[in-house]
């Protein structure tokens, strides 16, 4: 029995050691105070200090010694420090993440790293995303920046925030939103060779492979700040810049260049065009009420074609208020930001999204709207603590449904790993005052919506809760499935790519249309692309609506990394409608059977 008891001793101790290995700590110096608890608080303080909880109950009184409020353990919370005479600081105190959450998990958030710290920060800003439990962060780049002259890749910053958010464990995804000027003049607009395009992310993919491992090729292309662009022009632009990632990193996910919008005509547009071989995730953004998910995400399953679905920004931000130079919002707005981290996971999880990035971690406003989790100074708002519980609490989580049950009780089931144990977590809120719940059962645990344990949640108010309850526990309970994803539907992705250009002014970006005149035959520049590594020859052929006259019928032959210029005549027929659509097709044999769809409306 002495032999066993030592040999469970030795594999207890073994098991502690890993578990010390994979947890994640805080770097030195506590950047942005944050702290887990079971740690010293100490922050810099030069004068007599009461300490505040998330309630506004004062908790701590003492006096600063060396320069420093030397603070003790503290439970999980959001605390705000108060010096007399002085400058108040928050600090948050995190449950310890005692396991990384694995690369299946879907919690994210956008970090703009490269735009928003200085290098010699970023490495502090890594640590509280992989504090906060992220799997996942998005940064940005500027591709006139990377590449200022055509060929010449300076990537600088780039490639700091690269290493540094993937040494910290975290899971990059990059993305664009203008071309060079050498590229278009108009900037942001795709460019007008997607030679330069599929160039560009060639070198990026190889470049950051084993650093970024996600790329979306433009940022909401289908709003007028960045380009105002059709489906068909998405869906070109696309398909030039996932045969360029791929050929860069065969292993690189080549996200779809995200949508802003839901709107139905860009969404048909780019699925006429094809585009489901050139991507690997559909992805997606939303800033809306949680009611209007179910529709919202229904659309972008309809253009999937079964790829899983990334939502790549949303948020339900609030407005700051008072000082200028601050841009905080009011107490009421911190703490209603905080309550909305939870409910938009849980509503966009439970819709199917399998990368879900938050709207954002930094200090970040539009108008009156503050968007970020953190400010300036790293330190945190409540709304950052929510953050980290959700990135702890559901962890590896994926949508079991939602609880069938009286009006105004908002109920989300998920299989998760909260601290790497298999559970199913509910998510839970009344948007109706408070309402009264039977669980079916005992939770395992109960935490508010800033990660901290509460006693039970047998009434649900506005502020969300996190029920832990035992594997299998759904099996009891009534629920509403999550939504089912389409099949995946396969086909092969070819290296011959169709690009129509129109003058931007003949752009109908809410239409997904080109306008042309009503009368009159209009010839529209029709480029085909070789992006494959040998020469093809083809036939293209173009059709449309009854009584209209279109040409474009001609034998192509074209070689690897070339480029030819054709001409696609329309008249329009008499008794046409306002919007008709042409299709082109062609025959490459072993290359491939491109398309090109087209929607033209009459001015």
């Amino acid at each position: 029995m002495a032999c066993v008891r030592l040999g469970m001793a030795i594999v207890l101790v073994c098991l502690a050691q890993v578990a010390m290995a994979a947890a994640v700590r805080p770097m030195q110096g506590h950047p942005g105070n944050i702290f887990v608890s079971g740690e010293l608080v100490s922050i810099p303080c030069g004068a007599a200090w009461r300490l505040v909880d998330y309630e506004g109950r004062v908790v701590r009184e003492g006096q600063s010694r060396d320069g420093r409020a030397e603070i003790g353990e503290l439970g999980v919370g959001y605390y705000r420090l108060e010096a007399v005479g002085g400058r108040s600081a928050s600090l948050g105190v995190l449950a310890p993440l005692a396991v990384r959450p694995s690369k299946d998990s879907p919690i994210g958030a956008d970090t703009a790293m490269s735009w928003f710290y200085q290098d010699q920060e970023k490495e502090a800003v890594a640590s509280l995303c992989a504090l906060a439990g992220l799997n996942w962060v998005r940064d940005r780049l500027n591709w006139a920046e990377i590449e200022p002259e055509k060929g010449e890749i300076s990537a600088g910053r780039y490639d700091v925030s690269a290493r540094v958010l993937s040494s910290a464990g975290l899971r990059v995804l990059q993305v664009i939103h203008y071309s060079p000027k050498w590229a278009n003049p108009e900037q942001k607009r795709f460019p007008t060779d997607l030679r330069d395009a599929h160039r560009f992310w060639e070198r990026m993919a190889g470049r950051w492979k084993g650093q970024v491992e996600a790329f979306e090729p433009w940022n909401e292309a289908d709003i007028d700040v960045f380009g105002g662009h059709t489906g068909a022009e998405m869906a070109a632009y696309q398909k030039a810049s996932y045969l360029g990632l791929k050929r860069g990193n065969p292993e690189v996910i080549a996200s779809l260049n995200v949508f802003a919008h839901s709107r139905p005509a860009t969404l048909e547009d780019l699925k006429a065009n094809e585009a489901w071989p050139y991507f690997d995730t559909c992805n997606l953004h939303h800033y809306i009420a949680y009611d209007q998910y179910p529709q919202w995400y229904s659309a972008f399953r309809g253009i999937s074609a079964g790829r899983p679905l990334w939502t790549t920004e949303f948020s339900m931000p609030v407005q700051w208020e008072g000082d200028q130079a601050a841009q905080e919002p009011g107490e009421e707005n911190l703490r209603e930001q905080a309550r909305r981290v939870p409910r938009a996971f849980a509503a966009s999880l439970h819709e199917g999204t399998r990368a879900a990035f938050y709207f954002i971690l930094g200090h970040y406003v539009e108008g009156k709207t503050q968007f970020g989790v953190i400010r300036r100074d790293l330190t945190p708002r409540p709304a950052y603590l929510a953050l980290a519980a959700t990135g702890r609490l559901l962890a590896d989580a994926r949508p079991a449904g939602r609880l069938r049950a009286e009006s105004g009780v908002q109920a989300y089931v998920f299989f998760a790993r909260p601290d790497g144990r298999e559970a199913e977590v509910v998510v839970a809120w009344s948007s109706q005052g408070e309402k009264r719940v039977d669980w079916k059962g005992t939770p395992a645990a109960v935490f508010d919506y800033l990660g901290r344990p509460v006693v039970a949640a047998a009434a649900l108010t506005a502020d969300p809760v996190y029920l832990v309850m035992p594997a299998g526990w759904s099996r009891g309970v009534e629920m509403e499935p999550p939504p089912a994803m389409p099949q995946v539907r396969q086909a092969e992705a070819s290296p011959i790519v169709l690009q129509a250009i129109w003058p931007t002014a003949g752009v109908d970006v809410n239409r997904s249309a080109y306008r042309i005149p009503a009368t009159g035959e209009q010839r529209i520049p029709v480029f085909v692309y070789n992006f494959g590594s040998r020469a093809a020859r083809g036939h293209l052929k173009a059709a449309g609506p009854a009584g209209w006259r279109v040409g474009l019928e001609e034998t192509v032959e074209i070689g690897p990394g070339e480029r030819k210029e054709l001409k696609l005549a329309v008249s329009r027929g008499e008794r046409a409608a306002a919007l008709e659509t042409i299709r082109v097709e062609g025959d490459f044999a072993e290359s491939g059977r491109p398309v090109l769809s087209l929607r033209l409306a009459a001015e």
